[in-house]
């Protein structure tokens, strides 16, 4: 096993904060790369609630025997839940990114 270190100084990566989420520096992001990453981000939701919609409406038709429209997965869930997250990363993101530019300034 390895021994702990006794200088006091921590390896463990930062999780959240100065811009590190996870320990991904997302603080030292570009412009195009935050832009990229926020729209990537918002797809991602887009699709994944849209994905458990459609599972969630296929076992409330079962259950009830309704038939309630596909379709609305798209407009009602998938859409507002991605342009939420889209809008929320784009905020986060380009404050790193001001932030950034006005401390190199």
């Amino acid at each position: 096993m390895a021994r702990a270190s006794q200088n006091g100084s921590s390896s463990s990566p930062r999780t959240f904060g100065a811009g590190y989420l996870f320990g991904v520096p997302l603080g030292d992001l570009g412009w195009f790369t935050s832009l990229l990453m926020s729209f990537a981000l918002g797809f991602a939701a887009f699709f994944a609630a849209t994905f458990c919609a459609i599972v969630g409406i296929l076992f409330y038709n079962t259950a009830t025997h309704h038939a309630v429209d596909f379709s609305l997965t798209y407009t009602r869930v998938g859409l507002p839940v991605g342009a939420l997250v889209l809008l929320v990363t784009l905020l986060y993101l380009g404050t790193l990114w001001v932030r950034r530019q006005l401390r190199k300034s």
